[in-house]
């Protein structure tokens, strides 16, 4: 099954170089968690790589899907004509090598029903002690988070004022760190597709300021855009 999406730049200055709200200091700092994304996301020991993929892609898959239902309202064939974030449309390419240009609504349920239908099937995404997973198991986790990336990317750009207004930005900013921490820590979305989101990134994915022990200079306090952060995966 070869579901691709391509990205494509919009050929129109981005509506948006218009404030992004959702940089906005006031809402990047809301979070539902303080925990170590890093050290959340790290294989245990004794975990099979293949089993830990499975176990947060499909929890992933869970977690964007509930929370895009939150917005879906939002999000119609008019208000979301294309499925964009930032100065990109996502296209849908269909089994057959067929290239869509559709709604946002209608690229997320393609999206949902396509992962809903991977991540149930037993022979892609075995649930039966001693089953092996298939040789492909690593490259359609990697097209499974793509996808994902584009909704929640979709969700900051095109909905954000609608999730800030339900109050959900906490969640939504939680949800994307540990997703971008997660799939740079085993390289499963090229740095390429979601370089459109790398400035959000850079704020949520730094590590939480720590009651430092030693200011041993004192003068050079980092900015929260100047954090150590995630990219080197």
């Amino acid at each position: 099954m070869d579901w691709k999406s391509k990205t494509k730049p919009n050929g129109k200055k981005p509506p948006a170089e218009e404030k992004k709200q959702y940089l906005e200091a006031e809402f990047t700092k809301v979070r539902v968690v303080d925990f170590d994304l890093k050290e959340l996301v790290m294989l245990p020991r004794e975990i099979d790589l293949n089993e830990w993929l499975a176990s947060n892609t499909t929890t992933f898959f869970n977690l964007i899907n509930l929370q895009y239902s939150t917005i879906s309202e939002f999000c119609t064939g008019d208000t979301c004509q294309a499925m964009t974030a930032c100065n990109t449309i996502y296209y849908w390419y269909d089994e057959r090598g067929k290239k869509t240009k559709c709604t946002a609504p209608q690229y997320v349920d393609f999206v949902m029903s396509l992962v809903q239908k991977l991540v149930t099937d037993d022979d892609i995404f075995p649930t039966k002690y001693g089953k092996e997973f298939p040789n492909a198991f690593e490259s359609l986790v990697k097209k499974i988070c793509r996808y994902l990336f584009h909704v929640l990317a979709h969700l900051f750009w095109a909905h954000f004022k609608e999730t800030v207004a339900l109050d959900l930005q906490g969640h939504l900013n939680t949800l994307y760190a540990h997703f971008i921490v997660f799939i740079r820590e085993f390289n499963l979305v090229d740095p390429k597709e979601t370089c459109i989101m790398d400035d959000l990134s850079e704020i949520l994915c730094a590590p939480a300021p720590p009651a430092p022990a030693a200011p041993s200079s004192p003068t050079s306090a980092p900015s929260p855009s100047s954090h150590n952060h995630v990219t080197e995966r």
